[in-house]
């Protein structure tokens, strides 16, 4: 069988960070001496295709649900939202990595990766659908 070894659902791994309390945020798989993990974005474009539903310390298993069109999820949101807007990784800056934004006029690069359900006011746990966009470049 070519699909043994696999699961649905949500992923069980260790996290590269202290991620107690995270829970509604993005994270990604960062590679950790060849470990996989969870950690939060480094950068906007990054791969934090992962909500977390379950925080604890660094090196602790941690739990986090990847995104799929199939079903919503509640994203932690920087700013404001109305239904239908693009949301997108919030600025990387310490205090908003894994949060999510609605997609800026600014110029820049994002990855869409869901879109706003319901109107959303700055640090809720907005119902989004996710919708793995892909890159936007807003000029």
């Amino acid at each position: 069988m070519s699909q043994s070894n696999t699961q649905a659902g949500q992923i069980v791994l260790p996290a590269n960070e202290n991620l107690t309390g995270k829970e509604g945020l993005l994270v990604a798989i960062v590679n950790a001496s060849t470990v996989a993990k969870f950690a939060l974005p480094d950068a906007v474009t990054d791969l934090a295709l992962f909500v977390l539903t379950d925080g604890d310390a660094a090196g602790e298993k941690v739990a986090a649900l990847p995104l799929s069109p199939d079903r919503n999820v509640r994203l932690k949101l920087n700013g404001t939202c109305v239904p239908g807007d693009v949301l997108v990784l919030a600025d990387i800056d310490g205090t908003h990595d894994g949060m999510v934004k609605v997609l800026p006029a600014v110029g820049g690069t994002y990855r869409g990766l869901a879109i706003a359900e319901e109107v959303g006011a700055d640090g809720q746990l907005v119902k989004a659908r996710p919708a793995l966009i892909g890159y936007i470049t807003v000029t």
